[in-house]
């Protein structure tokens, strides 16, 4: 946008300069005309159609109404020979507009270079804008490739979890299972030996009554008597 519309200034500058330049250059050439005697000569010119041109325009306008009818008179003079010498009058009063036309030359040429420093300034800080945003995006685009790497990475992994989890959650009923069969096993073992441990305590304690000496030491004496015989 801003572009565009530098261009529509530079175009509208430059017709307006254009006119003025041209515009100036006739009032020049028609001050050197008649100071040097010529003006016959430079009424036949494109020059002379260009200030008559110029008296329907705002500078034409601008002027009074004294002026604009020497003016006018002199332009309609036409060749050396109806050509009537004209006062200093025509002189200032061209020369009056020259300058104006000039001050108004500066002023808008003035305007167009600020117009122009202002785009540069703005483009200038466009391109950095640009460039700046590039850069970001230059490294988000990597970042979101080595986001979407990861996320390819974390996905396999977490693949690789699952099977893992679910060999280990096997395992865990595998071992499950075994441990509540040892348990059972373990139970009947203890209960075994409690039983044993019973038995034997009671076989200590018959083994220690007084009776089951005496009869220990009869069986004792009788095996010894068959010995013998």
């Amino acid at each position: 946008a801003a572009t565009k519309q530098r261009e529509k200034e530079a175009d509208e500058f430059a017709k307006e300069s254009g006119d003025l330049k041209a515009n100036i250059a006739a009032c020049g050439k028609a001050i050197d005309a008649i100071a040097s005697g010529m003006a016959g000569s430079f009424l036949q010119s494109k020059a002379a159609d260009t200030l008559k041109q110029l008296l329907l325009t705002q500078q034409g306008a601008s002027l009074d109404r004294y002026s604009r009818e020497a003016l006018t008179e002199f332009l309609a003079l036409r060749g050396s020979a109806h050509y009537t010498p004209v006062s200093n009058e025509v002189i200032g009063i061209l020369k009056t507009m020259q300058e104006g036309m000039e001050k108004d030359l500066d002023d808008i040429t003035k305007v167009e270079n600020d117009a122009i420093t202002t785009f540069e300034g703005l483009v200038s800080a466009k391109e950095k804008e640009i460039a700046a945003a590039t850069e970001a995006i230059e490294v988000k685009t990597q970042r979101a490739g080595e986001t979407a790497v990861q996320i390819v990475s974390s996905k396999n992994e977490l693949e690789d979890t699952k099977d893992s989890l679910g060999a280990d959650e096997r395992f865990l009923m595998e071992l499950k299972k075994n441990c509540a069969s040892g348990a059972g096993e373990y139970e009947a073992r203890k209960q075994a030996r409690s039983e044993e441990l019973v038995a034997i305590t009671e076989t200590i304690k018959v083994l220690n009554d007084d009776d089951a000496l005496d009869l220990f030491k009869k069986t004792l004496s009788l095996s010894q008597t068959s010995t013998v015989f």
